[in-house]
């Protein structure tokens, strides 16, 4: 386990203490709680947007507020905003955002508590060209960024200055690339490569980031930063934060699955939610994620993992043997909870996918219909559509067992007893404590079975991810579904704790479907939309276009909520094509990571079309863009006509 020590417990929530880092008089890290941040969408010179913004989000709830300061002018008039907030009786402490201009962020250094750097541009410059590097010539390149960086460290520590270290997954160098590739070690090594230069220089007022739009890419690189710093004797505080994630229910269960997932190990002391929509909707996303944690400890114990048999650096799917279209090779399921029906008809199907044509007499079947229905006990009376199957408790399966595509459920005891099973499949519901070598041995003899795994531990994503574990050192290869249940959620709450619990597994290959029992938490649309969410942000099945849209700020060329808005309209029938929109180039070709597709602001007015990291058309007018956009998707051969 040690090898892949990266925060306190697998098992037991704690916090991983972090050294304290003050930002004005607001404490990251040690023993202060999570705090919750976002930043200003107006041009940093529109002074008074800039500080109507401000007060907003300190309205809304929000601790720490950065704004970007792209110049050196920028830079200085923070502190005519500074000024007039203090004026009317604020005193939040201010960020200032800086890419490609260590002017602006010394400039920034004696003004505001806090100055964000990102590491692959603000001593470099990105050309996506690949250099070779002896040991001598590396060394070299890290003296140069010694030099260009050294300064703002010295001004920033005379100052009593915070600094953020934040790589970005997209936005890593050239040199970074070339010689780590474009993997979390990478990004890793990135900061450390500035960290090195702070702590050279007795400097330890920082915080660090490792931002990927990719939740997995996300994931692993924090886990990977916090296990080099333990190696290393470092803790320094996190901020976390998954960087474009999109708008509405993408935005946030993207979101939560990054984030939720690292805060679910005690990994994180600041968070911004960085969404597609006004900055003011971000707090309460956040406060929605760190408010699940204040009476975490104390949880139901779980016994200690002592062989941990999953990598959480790498993306490695559980081994399974495939039962029906569960498990092996497919993709994860989706298990829709229908117990509490009285009575299920037709009807009741189109909130999940399935449209019944009474005059054609047939179905429609959208890519996000789910697998399986539980219909515990209520009959379903009619002929189900040919992609469907149905689950009942195990006594009323008894009655339909002559149907086809009719499944049991039934708990581990009845399993063990060797009742009468299904020639194909059986969902065996398993918890923590029926986890034993006779049900061990058993499943090793069984081909035609998959488990439920479900838990009532408040701490549910860690007592799941030892029964995967149990799993796995018992070389155990049968399918297993995440199953969780909620009750009286809100459903923006319901989106929020399941992509946590569930995404927080799946990133790490874990789970070969989720079902999710949701009673007074929304609509069963909203329920099985949930649901395919998870799975479209872990990455781990594709069933809509994926959009990677940053957050406005100051540094925005177009308004992107509006345009997203159009782009979506125009392109979500295009089923696992990603298409980026960015704001300005600052958010451009790297940050879109692995889009396919990309629209990126380059001047007042004027749009840039990337075909994966190439521009393809340059500083088109903005009221042609979107078609140019469509037009270049048909060149490719990406695009389909709409139904």
């Amino acid at each position: 386990m040690t090898k892949y020590k990266y925060n306190n417990k697998l098992t037991a929530y704690t916090r991983f203490k972090t050294r304290e880092v003050k930002v004005g008089t607001v404490g990251i890290g040690g023993d202060n709680p999570i705090r919750v941040q976002s930043m200003t969408t107006a041009d940093t010179m529109d002074t008074d947007k800039s500080v109507a913004e401000t007060i907003s989000l300190i309205k809304a709830g929000c601790e720490i507020v950065r704004l970007t300061a792209p110049s050196k002018k920028d830079a200085e008039n923070l502190a005519v905003i500074k000024a007039q907030l203090k004026e009317k009786g604020y005193s939040v402490p201010l960020v200032a955002d800086i890419h490609f201009t260590p002017n602006a962020a010394e400039v920034a250094a004696h003004i505001v508590e806090k100055v964000r750097v990102n590491p692959g541009n603000y001593a470099d410059k990105k050309q996506f060209k690949d250099y070779e590097y002896t040991d001598e010539s590396y060394q070299e390149e890290l003296e140069r960024i010694s030099r260009k960086f050294t300064p703002l460290v010295l001004k920033c520590k005379a100052n009593g200055v915070a600094m953020r270290i934040g790589t970005n997954h997209g936005s890593l160098s050239d040199r970074i690339l070339s010689r780590y590739g474009d993997t979390p070690h990478g990004m890793v090594e990135s900061a450390m490569e500035f960290i090195r230069v702070c702590r050279e220089n007795d400097y330890h007022d920082i915080v660090l980031s490792m931002k990927a739009s990719n939740t997995l890419v996300m994931v692993q690189a924090y886990r990977l930063l916090n296990a080099t710093m333990i190696k290393e004797g470092m803790n320094y505080p996190l901020h976390l934060g998954v960087t474009e994630a999109g708008d509405g229910e993408d935005g946030r269960i993207k979101s939560a699955v990054g984030i939720g997932a690292l805060l679910e190990d005690g990994l994180g002391d600041t968070i911004r939610v960085s969404l597609t929509e006004s900055a003011e909707a971000e707090i309460p996303v956040a406060q929605t994620l760190v408010g699940r944690y204040k009476d975490r400890v104390g949880h139901d114990a779980i016994s200690e993992i002592k062989n941990y048999h999953i990598n959480p650096f790498e993306y490695k799917r559980r081994d399974t043997k495939p039962v029906l279209n569960i498990g092996g090779g497919n993709v994860p399921v989706v298990i829709t909870d229908f117990a509490l029906k009285k009575e299920i008809k037709p009807a009741s199907l189109f909130a999940l996918g399935y449209h019944y044509s009474v005059p054609l007499d047939k179905w429609n079947i959208t890519d996000k219909a789910c697998d399986y229905v539980f219909a515990y006990k209520t009959e379903v009376p009619f002929e189900i559509p040919g992609t469907l199957g149905i689950i009942y408790e195990y006594d009323t399966w008894l009655i339909h067992k002559h149907k086809q595509r009719v499944y049991p459920f039934l708990n581990a005891k009845q399993y063990l007893e060797g009742v009468e099973l299904h020639k194909e499949l059986n969902i065996v519901y398993v918890t923590i404590n029926d986890l034993s070598i006779a049900l061990v041995n058993q499943l090793k003899k069984d081909s035609h079975v998959v488990l439920m795994l479900d838990t009532y531990n408040i701490h549910g994503l860690a007592e799941q991810r030892y029964m995967f574990n149990y799993l796995l050192e018992h070389k155990v290869k049968t399918p297993a579904v995440i199953g969780r249940a909620y009750g009286d959620l809100t459903e923006e709450q319901l989106q929020l704790y399941a992509a946590t619990d569930m995404g927080g597994l799946l990133v790490d290959g874990l789970g070969d479907g989720v079902f999710i029992a949701a009673e007074n938490c929304g609509s069963d649309q909203f329920i099985n939309d949930t649901a395919f969410g998870i799975l479209q942000a872990t990455r781990t099945r594709i069933s809509k276009t994926e959009y990677i849209s940053c957050p406005s700020c100051g540094r925005t060329l177009f308004d992107l909520q509006e345009t997203t808005a159009k782009i979506r309209s125009k392109t979500n029938h295009l089923k696992g094509l990603k298409i980026g929109i960015m704001g300005c180039i600052v958010n451009g070709p790297g940050e879109m990571a692995d889009a396919d597709y990309g629209y990126v602001g380059t001047g007042k007015g004027k749009i840039t079309l990337y075909k994966e990291k190439e521009v393809v058309k340059k500083n088109i007018p903005e009221e042609y863009a979107l078609q140019e956009l469509i037009e270049l998707i048909k060149e490719h051969g990406d695009w389909v006509d709409s139904k």
